[in-house]
């Protein structure tokens, strides 16, 4: 081997780059490959974030997690759970040190881009029956038309039996679908923005062409979809006031490309770090420090209700926690740390024009510390203190843990937020690590297999 030059000498002195690992270390290939073996059945079981939460219970329980009892005194070791509504849920092992001296928190959301139904949804118009729907989070509507859709949600009957519904997913189940206009008539509709190709209340699912079969009905059409649905489910239209029903994609998460190096699928955006901090909070037994976990929802939508970030349901479990280990809540926030586990945008070589290049994450390249969000000029970002970034650093080098640094595009192209800000307001040190996305908040995102790996280790990193 060549004797190196004092100039290469002093550039791998001074210089950093994050190495592509697929290069770096490519028998990690197999181990990535193997993690999301599981993960992908997780997309597939937890399209929502009721179902989220019993997915993650049900593994929880596996792994000797029992339910949460503010009465009891936890000993070092000890595995709980909290289900809050059905909704979130918060996970804890208790440390060898005591709460006094802080927690790892660990929060990610479970909730995704989707469309809901209206309350009163159901409609005919011109012999065929639809469904209304209101969009949740950001989404770009047009991507929305001729995708085939599943129907996911809990319905409370009139006599108080809750009914869960789930049409759409298997193979010999129907889809439903948003109509679009052909090629051939869509001069007008082609002169419109991007941003306007479909509109919200164009976004009007087909449930159904045929009629009920007796002449003197009044909408033979929609009482025909009706009928079916309450053979299915046993619900009337007025049950649908008393219901949150979602229309999520029907695809099945899968690999992609010719070297299977990809993950394709709906909700990665943030069941991807909800997963993988589910697994990495199950295999770390003995933490030092209490470990937290919260998959939390709303977040799309800013955080907001009782079952989102910007409720006091994480306060009042560790409120209970501490009073069991006498420790006041503030003197373990001031001690704690937090991950912020969301995922970022990455680059993106067809569209480059909204990155700025030197500080985007890639794939394949590991998970992405992201030290603040917000958009132009950091207007609602929590921005990790230096000292804090030092620490989350130095846990993911020790463990030898691939990582990179990046920001969500250009200071002027757009912006985001996640749940870092709420945590630092409750006087906590938080940061954003998560995993590069591709087609975020699409109904069919992408990720890369190293970095979902990555990112579990980087968690298990943090809590150990």
């Amino acid at each position: 081997m060549p004797k190196k030059t004092n100039g290469e000498k002093l550039s791998e002195k001074l210089t950093f780059a994050c190495p592509n690992i697929a290069k770096a270390a490519p028998k990690d290939m197999k181990e990535a490959e193997k993690f999301c073996r599981g993960y992908k059945e997780f997309l597939d079981e937890a399209k929502t974030e009721r179902e989220c939460v019993t997915a993650a219970i049900k593994l929880l329980k596996k792994n000797g997690y029992t339910e949460f009892d503010a009465e009891e005194h936890y000993q070092p070791g000890d595995r709980v759970y909290y289900n809050n509504r059905g909704k979130n849920v918060i996970l804890a092992t208790i440390g060898e040190k005591p709460l006094s001296q802080g927690a790892r928190f660990n929060i990610a959301h479970i909730d995704s881009p989707r469309l809901d139904l209206k309350p009163n949804p159901v409609y005919e118009q011109d012999e065929l029956a639809y469904f209304k729907t209101h969009y949740y989070g950001g989404i770009r509507k047009y991507q929305w038309g001729v995708t085939p859709l599943a129907m996911h949600g809990v319905v409370m009957l009139k006599n108080g039996k809750k009914v869960e519904i789930s049409l759409g997913e298997r193979d010999t189940e129907p889809k439903f679908v948003i109509s679009d206009l052909l090629p051939h008539l869509s001069a007008r509709q082609n002169e419109r923005p991007l941003k306007e190709g479909l509109k919200g209340e164009e976004l009007n699912i087909i449930i159904g062409s045929l009629p009920y079969d007796e002449e003197e009905v009044k909408e033979p059409f929609k009482l025909h979809a009706l009928k079916m649905l309450n053979d299915l489910y046993g619900i009337t239209e007025a049950d649908f006031l008393r219901a949150e029903i979602e229309m999520v994609p029907a695809a099945k998460a899968c690999d992609l490309g010719v070297d299977r190096s990809l993950v394709g699928g709906y909700g990665q955006d943030d069941r991807v770090c909800a997963y993988t901090a589910l697994m990495a909070a199950m295999d770390v037994k003995k933490p030092e420090y209490t470990t937290v976990t919260v998959l939390t929802e709303k977040e799309e939508t800013g955080s907001p209700g009782n079952t989102g970030m910007q409720s006091r349901a994480l306060e009042h479990f560790m409120a209970d926690l501490c009073e069991g280990f006498s420790v006041k809540p503030r003197d373990m926030y001031r001690k704690s740390m937090c991950l912020s586990s969301d995922v970022n945008a990455a680059y993106d070589p067809t569209f480059p024009d909204v990155y700025e290049k030197r500080n985007s994450c890639f794939l394949n390249h590991g998970p992405v510390l992201t030290k603040y969000t917000g958009a132009r000029g950091k207007n609602g970002s929590n921005d990790a203190s230096a000292e804090f970034m030092y620490e989350v650093i130095r846990m993911m080098e020790e463990e030898k843990v691939y990582w990179q640094a990046g920001e969500l595009g250009k200071v002027d192209e757009g912006g985001g937020g996640t749940i870092a800000v709420f945590m630092g307001n409750m006087d906590v040190d938080t940061v954003d690590l998560g995993v590069p996305v591709l087609a975020m908040h699409s109904p069919f995102e992408i990720t890369a297999k190293l970095d979902v790996y990555y990112t579990y280790r980087a968690f298990k990193a943090f809590y150990k």
